[in-house]
C-alpha cells in the first residue's frame, strides 16, 4: 500500500503561481510513475502531468509551457509549479502513483486549485 498527501493548493488570481506538493509513504520502493490528475466541477478527471522514474514526462497540452513537473525519486515526492494560471485550471488536484512491479495505482485526497479574481 501506497499513502499519498498532497498540500499547497488555494485560491490565485488569474495569470498568478502556485505550488503543489506530494509525499509518499508506504510501499515506496516499487514507485515508478507519479504525478498529478486534476477534476473540474462536472468533468472527468484528467492528466495534467507525471514523470517516470527514469525521468519521462507527460504534460497535458493544456498546461505545457505553464506547468512543470519534478520530482525527488530517493524520497519518493513529487512536485508541481504552476504558472501563469487561468481560471480554467480550477479544479481539485489529485497526486498519482503507479507501481512498477504490480501496475497498482494509488490516488491523494487532493487539494483545490481555484484561480478567480
Amino acid at each position: 500500500q501506497v499513502q499519498l498527501v498532497e498540500s499547497g493548493g488555494g485560491l490565485v488570481q488569474p495569470g498568478g503561481s502556485l505550488s503543489l506538493f506530494c509525499a509518499a509513504s508506504g510501499r515506496i520502493f516499487d514507485i515508478n510513475t507519479m504525478g498529478w490528475y486534476r477534476q473540474a466541477p462536472g468533468q472527468q478527471r484528467e492528466l495534467v502531468a507525471t514523470m517516470t522514474t527514469a525521468g519521462n514526462t507527460n504534460y497535458a497540452d493544456s498546461v505545457k509551457a505553464r506547468f512543470t513537473i519534478s520530482r525527488d525519486n530517493r524520497k519518493k515526492q513529487v512536485y508541481l509549479q504552476m504558472n501563469s494560471l487561468k481560471p480554467e485550471d480550477t479544479a481539485i488536484y489529485y497526486c498519482y502513483v503507479k507501481m512498477i512491479t504490480d501496475l497498482n495505482e494509488y490516488w491523494g485526497q487532493g487539494t483545490q486549485v481555484t484561480v478567480s479574481s
